[in-house]
């Protein structure tokens, strides 16, 4: 996979970052974007900067009315057994109105259409309920905790079909 679509929601377009917008985003420079209050949020740049250094797709602008609410993308490329790793997040005005549950509808139908990906997993804080519940809406399934007491979650492409 050496790029992403342009996927929409009911609400929402996620618009792929090309490389020179998810450059500029890490860099602090915003002036080419219409972001919305509280983006980029926490992990934004953090999320961006792994696919800028190593050249991987970036992931989506979350866009709700033209203006950016949020980001997902995934953390690089799928194992060697198709495994690949989402992350997402909103804006903190964003939060707690059905956006993350498209989005991650979204993204993970996507990502388990193609054929070389057979899971799709993610982790969250084992205290952020909200984040939990959005995976949960999405079909994934909890596998446990890390050892750094992250909740984990998986999405096997069986149960896309």
């Amino acid at each position: 996979m050496n790029s992403f679509e342009h996927l929409t929601t009911p609400r929402l377009a996620l618009r792929p970052f090309d490389p020179e917008t998810a450059r500029a985003v890490v860099e602090g420079d915003l002036s080419m974007l219409e972001p919305a209050e509280g983006w980029p949020h926490e992990d934004t740049v953090d999320g961006l900067s792994g696919a800028v250094k190593y050249g991987w797709p970036a992931g989506w602008m979350i866009t709700l009315g033209g203006k950016i609410i949020g980001d997902c993308g995934t953390h690089g490329p799928a194992d060697p057994q198709g495994v690949i790793e989402i992350g997402y997040g909103l804006a903190a005005n964003y939060r707690g109105h059905g956006f993350g549950t498209e989005v991650v509808g979204a993204v993970t139908n996507w990502l388990l259409g193609l054929p070389e990906i057979s899971a799709v997993v993610a982790s969250t804080l084992a205290d952020n309920f909200p984040s939990r519940r959005v995976l949960e809406k999405n079909g994934f399934s909890f596998t446990g905790f890390d050892d750094e007491g992250q909740a984990l979650y998986r999405r096997d492409a069986a149960t896309a079909r």
